[in-house]
């Protein structure tokens, strides 16, 4: 397999967000990042990503084949069961790191992390077996982002504090309301504007959380402006729009990290989600994100 198609199937310019929301799920724990843990963590994180992107594709090979046939696999640069085989694969992968992780740290969680990493693969495997025309499938990807955040608290407690569910929550809603835009990239505009409303979820909830901290209202201006400008581009509905909102969007996973791990006082850990953010934008320059 060339690289650039690697590259391509996994949308691996994404995975700084998967980064973040690692980051995010441990901070929210009360845990610090600079735990041993944290690598092998974001490398079974970054597996079950790039694992499910591939199956993405795998599973919308027929689909693709008339609606985007530039794809790897319906213009021949990959067959769909080379895909196939390397997506379970990644998603085993990162299933037995997460084994290593909460059975190879001393004080660790036991089998809690794994447990979390199959009900992950799970929602990631359903998402991509059954997306298409299916009304819930915006909830199912928001698991999937949720889950990530749930993972990796499992990873240093049991069970996961209340901070972690509230974020995941969060997260969730905004996942709803990405996802349901970008099922209209297509037709190029959005049918019905009333699941955007989820996007105000975690606005709303992240200026809760960052009140008590007024240096914090910084990461969350940042988050309510891009989020801002991203809705601009969905009601403008020209050329390239949606798409551009939609990458823009996934982008702004980063950015709402930023704003729940600042309002646990990890500022550090929060450059480290502005990074991401741009990171992102960058790489969707050259590696489709969508």
């Amino acid at each position: 397999m060339k690289l650039g198609v690697a590259l391509r199937l996994g949308r691996v310019s994404n995975l700084p967000t998967v980064w973040t929301n690692t980051l995010a799920g441990i901070v929210l724990t009360g845990m610090a990042v600079n735990d041993a843990r944290t690598v092998p963590i974001l490398l079974a994180m970054s597996l079950f990503y790039v694992g499910g992107m591939y199956l993405n594709d795998a599973f919308d090979a027929e689909i693709d084949a008339e609606e985007r046939a530039e794809r790897p696999i319906p213009s021949g640069q990959i067959s769909r069961q080379s895909v196939f085989v390397s997506g379970f694969a990644m998603l085993a992968a990162g299933l037995a790191i997460l084994l290593w992780v909460g059975t190879g740290f001393g004080a660790s969680t036991g089998l809690w992390p794994a447990a979390g990493g199959i009900a992950l693969a799970a929602a990631i495997i359903t998402y991509d077996w059954h997306h298409k025309a299916n009304p819930l499938s915006p909830l199912i990807m928001g698991l999937c982002r949720m889950l990530v955040y749930i993972t990796a608290g499992l990873c240093f407690l049991v069970p996961v504090p209340l901070a972690v569910w509230l974020g995941a929550f969060a997260l969730l809603c905004y996942l709803i309301g990405l996802t349901y835009t970008a099922k209209q990239e297509n037709i190029g505009h959005v049918k019905n504007a009333w699941p955007l409303l989820f996007l105000a979820v975690p606005a709303l909830a992240g200026l809760f959380f960052v009140t008590d901290h007024p240096a914090n209202l910084v990461i969350w201006l940042i988050f309510a402006g891009w989020i801002g400008y991203c809705l601009r581009l969905v009601a403008r509905r020209g050329p390239g729009d949606i798409p551009r909102a939609v990458g823009g969007m996934i982008a702004g996973i980063a950015l709402l990290d930023g704003v729940l791990i600042a309002a646990m006082g990890q500022t550090e850990t929060v450059i480290v989600c502005v990074a991401g953010f741009a990171l992102t934008l960058a790489f969707q320059r050259f590696i489709p994100g969508t």
